[in-house]
């Protein structure tokens, strides 16, 4: 005996002109106790660039003053942000991470 085949009713239909979220620029602000290797560190572990391009952004941060490290959705850019300022402050360093909307 065969099973009759199942019908799908689409009663909900999805919407189409959803945007995606905005997005957020996570910018590391330099300072004068923050190390070089704990700013490498971080840039890997918590966003997981190579060693060398770790490197490269952190020239950039102490030759501009700060830089742009990632953009995200606002939440990820937020919980990276307060991931990083933990472990600046359990390392003792003023490391500052701000977020701005991306232009």
């Amino acid at each position: 005996m065969s099973t009759p085949a199942a019908e799908t009713v689409v009663k909900i239909k999805p919407r189409e002109d959803v945007q995606p979220p905005p997005q957020y620029n996570v910018i590391y602000i330099n300072d004068e106790v923050t190390t070089a290797e704990f700013v490498i560190e971080t840039l890997i572990v918590v966003f997981g660039y190579t060693r060398e391009a770790a490197s490269e952004i952190t020239q950039r941060i102490h030759e501009n003053g700060s830089a742009i490290v990632a953009t995200l959705p606002f939440e990820m850019a937020e919980q990276k942000g307060v991931e990083v300022t933990q472990l600046a402050r359990n390392n003792n360093f003023p490391l500052v991470v701000k977020l701005e909307p991306e232009q």
